[in-house]
């Protein structure tokens, strides 16, 4: 077995002495399910991050976005979020199904904090639960179901020392190639790669 690197924290207790211990604040803001303001706080969000590993530990975080509401509750330990049209690898389901765990952090446009809920998941094709997630927009094909574990509502510092909702922390599309170029370079695409005017008008179709 190879020696531990230099520099590099090996246990819990090492980790712990190079922090003080959390405040009973942020140990007791844990919940077991979604109280009044988990609740609300989700119906206001228009994109959550869910976060999934698979049985190999293959970890993947991905975006979901909707309108806000657009992920449903059922009770106050269930959330129904609608698969939406993407990119069909199927990562997240795929880990949902070899794992049937997943962690989701909501986040709301203009507000530092974030809420985080963690629990099982599971991939549904249950006609009434589709029904219930049914947009303005579409049916889903799959609903993913999460069973809330935990449940707690994120302090603000990243999102402020981030400044992300601040006007001048806008950055212009054309400091970066378009989508279209980066894919084009990276696969070593022959084609002609698409503009971003293109991807933009074929993303909105399918929206």
């Amino acid at each position: 077995m190879s020696a531990p690197q230099a520099g590099r924290i090996t246990s819990l207790d090492a980790l712990r002495t190079l922090y003080a211990p959390p405040g009973e604040r942020a140990v007791r803001k844990q919940l077991a399910a979604l109280d009044v303001h988990c609740r609300r706080f989700v119906s206001l969000s228009p994109l959550l991050v869910i976060s999934s590993a698979s049985a190999a530990g293959h970890m993947d975080a991905s975006p979901r976005g909707g309108d806000p509401g657009f992920v449903k509750m059922t009770d106050d330990k269930t959330v129904l979020i609608p698969d939406s049209p993407g990119n069909n690898r199927l990562d997240t389901l795929s880990n949902i199904i070899e794992t049937g765990r997943a962690g989701l952090l909501f986040l709301i446009p203009g507000v530092d904090e974030t809420l985080r809920v963690n629990g099982s998941a599971q991939v549904c094709d249950d006609p009434a639960l589709l029904e219930l997630a049914r947009s303005e927009r579409r049916l889903p094909k799959l609903v993913i179901r999460i069973g809330v574990e935990e449940a707690y509502l994120h302090c603000a510092k990243a999102l402020m020392r981030s400044r992300l909702w601040a006007p001048e922390s806008l950055v212009d599309r054309a400091v970066l190639p378009t989508m279209g170029r980066m894919i084009h370079d990276q696969g070593g695409i022959a084609a002609e790669p698409e503009t971003q005017e293109q991807m933009v008008a074929r993303y909105s179709r399918d929206l």
